[in-house]
């Protein structure tokens, strides 16, 4: 797995091994304690692509006709946080919601992706969760300012190889130790390569950028002193709490 982490004002990217980061330095190699790094988001992304209604048992739960094409909307890079963030909760929200989904992380710069290809420019794969106003999603009738909030976007906490098969994982949602939301992978009405031959066929992907593949049933509610994590099989668990825009400014 790999991630990125600060260690005193020094940002280090390194292998996770169990409890211990490996950080190479050209001819030699640093070894830290995991628990002596702050955990930062595991890369910077120049945009952040999210696919909606892209579950068939979410798509179910709601009575919504399957989507022919995937629906796409974007988060801004200001809205990431990683492992261990906190998110905000707007005042002028009134509903937040959790949103567990799996996040591809593209590896190099590329456009034109064919479906057979798309494993080439992958870089790994992580956990994100699509925090949502849900208010104001209704509200607006569009998604921006309800997706846009800084510190909605978490995700991490590692990469784990492009080599992992995605097709058939657990995901789940737990919040205050409840699972809220359990599905599998395979449930994905639009794949890995699918997403990432339409995606970019629309925009050109830098290294770094993130796509979020959707989320399965069971989206709730976040209140202010919670704690969610989102887990998926083989990738990690990612932790946030939830803290209001009061407690920021004090």
């Amino acid at each position: 797995m790999i991630g990125r982490f600060k260690y005193d004002n020094e940002v280090l990217e390194g292998l996770v091994r169990e409890e211990r980061v490996i950080v190479q330095r050209g001819l030699y190699c640093d070894t830290f304690v995991l628990a002596e790094l702050e955990i930062l988001p595991p890369t910077i992304p120049s945009k952040i692509i999210c696919v909606g209604l892209n579950y068939m048992d979410h798509a179910r739960e709601l009575d919504m006709a399957i989507p022919k094409k995937p629906l796409i909307f974007l988060k801004p890079p200001s809205s990431v946080i990683g492992h261990l963030g906190k998110i905000v909760y707007p005042g002028m929200a009134k509903r937040v919601d959790y949103e567990a989904e799996l996040a591809i992380v593209i590896g190099k710069r590329c456009k034109n992706v064919p479906s057979r290809d798309a494993s080439s420019v992958i870089m790994g794969y992580t956990c994100f969760n699509d925090v949502t106003a849900r208010d104001i999603q209704k509200e607006d009738g569009q998604w921006t300012r309800a997706k846009s909030f800084d510190t909605f976007a978490p995700y991490g906490p590692f990469i784990i190889d492009s080599g992992l098969d995605v097709s058939d994982l657990c995901i789940r949602t737990r919040v205050n130790g409840k699972v809220r939301q359990d599905s599998r992978t395979s449930n994905l009405i639009f794949g890995v390569p699918e997403l990432i031959e339409f995606i970019s066929s629309i925009m050109t992907l830098e290294a770094g950028d993130v796509i979020a593949t959707g989320t399965p049933p069971g989206v709730g509610e976040l209140s202010a002193g919670d704690e969610v994590e989102v887990e998926i099989e083989g990738i990690g668990i990612l932790k946030n709490s939830v803290v209001s825009d009061k407690q920021i400014k004090q």
